[in-house]
């Protein structure tokens, strides 16, 4: 059941993410789910143990690691653009 629910967070994130970055007519229902749970990882890993609290992966599911693995996702996303078009538009 954890895992179900972490992909169906990890979408909506991405997607969330996506309308932030105004990439959302490039990328499918896949990729939004794959940028929200890269996002989550990365802000898991980086951001959780600075402002305390559980990653999203773990299970636990709060605001405070909603909006951390926004932030993972949304950063994940400006770096793709980075890369891909030169610019984080």
């Amino acid at each position: 059941m954890g895992f179900i629910l972490l992909l169906v967070v990890g979408g909506l994130i991405g997607w969330v993410a996506s309308l932030i970055m105004r990439t959302d007519g490039q990328q499918g229902i896949i990729l939004n789910v794959v940028v929200g749970i890269v996002g989550a990882l990365l802000a898991g890993f980086i951001i959780t143990p600075l402002i305390g609290g559980a990653p999203i992966t773990s299970g636990e599911i709060s605001v405070q690691s909603v909006i951390v693995s926004l932030v993972g996702a949304v950063v994940l996303l400006a770096i793709v653009n980075l890369f891909r078009r030169g610019s984080v538009r």
